[in-house]
């Protein structure tokens, strides 16, 4: 068994798999570092299908007694903002699976639960098409997966960076849970479709387990293991967080990406007129490997994690 967080747990558990089949269509699984799963379209050479799931869990993503709208808006958006984060998929049809205690919450609360699902859908234009529901002793969890199709010339993954490159993050980072903006958020599909068509993105990714975890995510991913450099000062802290806050809370889901700086200034001044509501701030450059600062932060990991 592997020891460490989540990523190396994951990689020791895919050793078990079999490897994709060719005929499969399958051009990157989800697994492999990429916030979605990319598969070709058969008859279709201009688009490729996205495939998500996530999940929310009672205790972990969310606490008890939260208002279940927001419990069901959350559980459909943050598989939206891996759609997000792979350049701003369409995305099409959902499937939920919910497993829940009804000696804890009754009928009322799932309700509310679908409630939530049915306005998240109807924001994104998404088909909630079927699932599965199960009872548990444990505590409320739900799983979404989630269908979609992005232009291939649009689609950017996460290992694309390269040495020098600039690296910009949408709106502020931490305290996202403390403050409950996690229940609330807006999946950055807008700002990932208007970034793709306008500007070519070496590497792209949200930020969920927060920019501790997820910044080494992408340099790892990009030209064969890149560093970094990253101003601290220049982190676009949310109201009463600090640097550390920012680096290591998670739960933020905005974008995380890597341009070549000769776009710096068009994109500043164009994302100004585009989202004047929306920071976009420069945070730091990749690096060649072995070059670059160290980074005394962890953020999110659910093995090593904090409990709602």
């Amino acid at each position: 068994m592997a020891r460490g967080g989540e990523d190396e747990f994951v990689v020791e558990w895919l050793r078990a798999l079999p490897k994709n089949a060719p005929r499969a269509g399958v051009v990157a699984g989800a697994a492999a570092g990429d916030d979605c799963a990319i598969l070709r379209v058969p008859g279709d050479r201009a688009h490729w299908r996205l495939l998500k799931t996530d999940g929310v869990i009672e205790g972990v993503h969310f606490r008890a007694g939260t208002a279940p709208e927001r419990v069901g808006w959350k559980a459909l958006c943050r598989p939206l903002s891996d759609f997000a984060a792979m350049g701003g998929g369409r995305p099409e049809h959902a499937l939920i699976s919910l497993a829940w205690n009804p000696r804890a919450a009754g009928a009322d609360y799932v309700r509310g639960i679908y409630a939530g699902l049915g306005k998240a859908a109807r924001a994104f234009r998404v088909a909630i098409v079927g699932g599965e529901t199960a009872a548990t002793p444990g505590p409320l969890s739900m799983s979404v997966f989630l269908s979609g199709t992005i232009l291939r010339k649009h689609c950017v993954r996460r290992g694309g960076g390269r040495a020098g490159d600039l690296l910009y993050v949408t709106g502020r980072l931490g305290g996202s849970f403390a403050s409950e903006r996690h229940l609330d958020f807006r999946p950055r599909l807008a700002e990932a479709r208007w970034l793709t068509a306008h500007f070519p993105l070496h590497a792209l990714m949200d930020l969920s387990d927060g920019l501790g975890a997820d910044l080494p995510r992408l340099a790892r991913r990009s030209g064969g293991g890149l560093g970094w450099r990253l101003d601290r000062a220049a982190l676009p802290c949310a109201p009463g967080c600090d640097a550390t806050a920012a680096l290591n809370d998670g739960e933020d889901y905005e974008l995380l990406f890597a341009l070549a700086p000769r776009h710096a200034q068009t994109l500043e001044r164009s994302w100004r007129r585009r989202f004047p509501k929306i920071p976009l701030t420069r945070i730091g450059e990749l690096t060649a490997p072995g070059e670059g600062d160290d980074l005394d932060a962890r953020g999110f990991d659910h093995f090593c994690a904090r409990k709602a």
